[in-house]
């Protein structure tokens, strides 16, 4: 059975114009999850799904697969994933692709993900007989419900009823969120279902910095930053 990636890239973008071909460290944003596609393990296929002929274009080049162009009915700001899944699911299906374990959801928006977080989670995906698995990020403690506020009128309310002990720090539940997600691993018959998670869907911890998701023009700016600081520490 196949384990397949899709790369969902369509070409609209209002915060960064063309974000998925926008440029990070001299190169197309693209790339990264190309670059991390190509080298999973576990992956046998990999697919971008694009609404763009340039985009699509661009997929080949960096060594994915474009045989179809996504319809503009599922390429439009307010598409659920789960409609891009879907219609990618029954292009394979109906093009005689064979058997297919798992649909690997890579969104470009993430270039710090690697092949290694693919492979571990594929791994968790089969390990645990998952219907799905997502790739999740701790919440930081100041974020979590417990510190939230309401602001009416320049007054400010707890978001919850909490008691004192619950302010501290070390007493505050632990909290994931999913981290775009940078990996979604799908079971083909959840998707058919129409849903992406259900009970039997575990959360592949990333850390804080692989998890960055690139959204506005600061994620890129960041993304530059953390992306020179690497080539420096791993520089001989």
């Amino acid at each position: 059975m196949s384990i397949i990636a899709l790369v969902p890239a369509r070409g609209g973008s209002k915060a960064i114009p063309r974000k998925n071909a926008a440029p990070l460290g001299g190169r197309p944003l693209l790339a990264y999850t190309a670059d991390a596609a190509a080298g999973s393990r576990a992956i046998n296929r990999r697919l971008i799904s694009t609404d763009d002929p340039a985009l699509a274009a661009l997929g080949r080049s960096l060594g994915l697969e474009a045989p179809f162009l996504r319809p503009s009915a599922i390429a439009g700001d307010d598409t659920p994933m789960i409609a891009v899944i879907a219609h990618a699911l029954e292009w394979l299906e109906a093009n005689g692709t064979g058997p297919i374990e798992a649909i690997v959801l890579l969104q470009p928006t993430s270039p710090f993900r690697t092949a290694q977080h693919i492979d571990e989670a594929v791994a968790l995906f089969q390990a645990r007989e998952a219907d799905s698995v997502v790739s999740v990020v701790a919440v930081p403690h100041q974020f979590t419900p417990t510190s939230l506020m309401r602001m009416e009128d320049g007054r400010v309310t707890p978001y919850l009823a909490a008691t004192p002990q619950s302010y501290l720090r070390q007493k505050k539940e632990r909290l994931w969120a999913r981290n775009g997600p940078a990996v979604l691993v799908l079971r083909p018959e959840i998707v058919r279902a129409g849903m992406l998670y259900t009970d039997r869907s575990f959360g592949y911890e990333m850390s804080r910095e692989d998890s960055l998701d690139i959204d506005g023009p600061d994620d890129l700016r960041l993304a530059e930053l953390l992306l020179a600081d690497r080539e420096r520490r791993n520089a001989p």
